[in-house]
């Protein structure tokens, strides 16, 4: 199992905007999937407000396969996502300890089902 930390929002059209963004990369044989975590997104409308960024959230994480055709960055193909059990939102702020810790738990589970042979397609668990 190869693990990749990388610096940009893996999805969500807003990353831009959010104070915290986390984009790690997992390899295992040819299966390529990011785990991203975005949140605390900085208000449009006034300095040192947030917005949701979603329904009554704060913080999100998502899993998806990358791109088949991206040999360079493997970035997300948001038409195969990956769905999990753990945890995937926060709907309160001042929660990036949370946001890290609900990062590393997906990555956790993704990763054991990967070595057990899970190759998610479908996207299921």
């Amino acid at each position: 199992m190869k693990r990749t930390e990388r610096g940009w929002g893996g999805h969500f059209i807003c990353a831009d905007r959010c104070w915290f963004r986390r984009n790690t990369l997992l390899e295992h044989k040819k299966i390529k999937i990011v785990v991203s975590t975005v949140g605390a997104m900085a208000s449009i409308h006034g300095e040192g407000e947030f917005e949701t960024i979603g329904y009554d959230r704060y913080y999100e994480t998502m899993a998806f396969h990358s791109k088949k055709d991206d040999k360079r960055y493997h970035d997300i193909d948001v038409s195969r996502e990956i769905y999990f059990k753990s945890e995937w939102q926060i709907d309160h702020l001042n929660a990036d300890d949370e946001a890290n810790n609900m990062h590393e738990k997906v990555i956790e589970e993704i990763s054991k089902k990967l070595l057990v042979g899970n190759n998610f397609k479908g996207g299921k668990l």
